[in-house]
């Protein structure tokens, strides 16, 4: 995907043509958010495969390899996709990753608080329409339908349930660390010594929880805010480099363009003109 956002409907029409594809399992390198209203959803993802019916919510986090099949139920589908790339919410989207790692699909039920869900989806839709779009708005409209979803999955979850594994308490707790210190130019004993573990152990529980590394980890979020930075403001690269820690405006180009594909200067050229056009 070539844009920051992307928000479109999956009709019945539009599931059948799907059906037809016949994809095998893959992964893609941006962040999807499904909203469904009516119909059901068939996806492989993490092994195994489930059903879900309307209404529901189901993430796939960048990388994640999976297949996903919208169906009619009774006749009908109606399905909302949102697509963005992790740059577009960076402060947001490590947490969804948190969140979802390990239950890529929720049912929800029907009724106020999902038709708000609905609203807000119609909302970010009417905005991206506009001859000039404002992606500040559409960025604070993503940010209330993420913590309102949020909020649908503690009504739902058993409180033995919200309390998981110390994996996954731990993996929270250094993704919050994380968040508040990934500029700082530190490594992997730090946030190690502040969750009060061995590096070890928490390069273990980063490798069964994202299949990463913790200084990949750090790395991913270092060049999230990168974007960012590429893309709303006018810094420059040795502007960015320090502010994320680096040393040597060198070496952060090098790192860049080996995750990215490309130099931040070509980066922020691409965006530039997709955001004009």
């Amino acid at each position: 995907m070539n844009k920051l956002f992307h928000i479109f409907k999956v009709d019945v029409e539009e599931a059948n043509r799907i059906a037809e594809l016949s994809e095998e399992p893959h992964n893609h390198d941006f962040e999807e958010l499904l909203i469904g209203i009516k119909g059901e959803l068939e996806h492989f993802i993490d092994f195994n495969t489930t059903q879900t019916q309307a209404p529901f919510v189901s993430f796939v986090s960048k990388g994640k390899v999976h297949k996903l099949l919208p169906k009619p139920l009774n006749g009908d589908c109606e399905i909302w996709g949102i697509r963005f790339k992790s740059e577009f919410i960076p402060e947001t989207t490590f947490q969804l990753y948190s969140l979802y790692h390990n239950q890529a699909n929720l049912s929800l039920e029907e009724g106020f608080c999902f038709k708000r869900l609905v609203t807000l989806c119609q909302m970010i839709y009417d905005e991206t329409q506009q001859e000039l779009v404002d992606y500040a708005i559409i960025r604070q409209l993503l940010g209330v339908l993420l913590t309102m979803i949020e909020t649908e999955r503690k009504k739902l979850t058993p409180p033995d349930q919200t309390i998981q594994k110390t994996q996954h308490i731990s993996f929270g707790n250094f993704l919050n660390i994380l968040e508040e210190n990934f500029r700082r130019p530190v490594g992997v004993e730090f946030y190690a010594e502040k969750l009060f573990m061995s590096s070890r152990n928490l390069n273990l529980i980063c490798h069964n929880i994202m299949e990463q590394s913790v200084s990949e980890i750090i790395e991913t979020r270092k060049l999230i805010e990168a974007k960012n930075l590429l893309i709303s403001t006018d810094k420059t690269i040795s502007e960015i480099a320090y502010e994320l820690g680096y040393n040597e405006n060198s070496y952060f180009s090098k790192v860049f363009k080996k995750k990215a594909g490309q130099s931040p200067n070509e980066f922020r050229e691409e965006m530039k003109s997709t955001l004009i056009s």
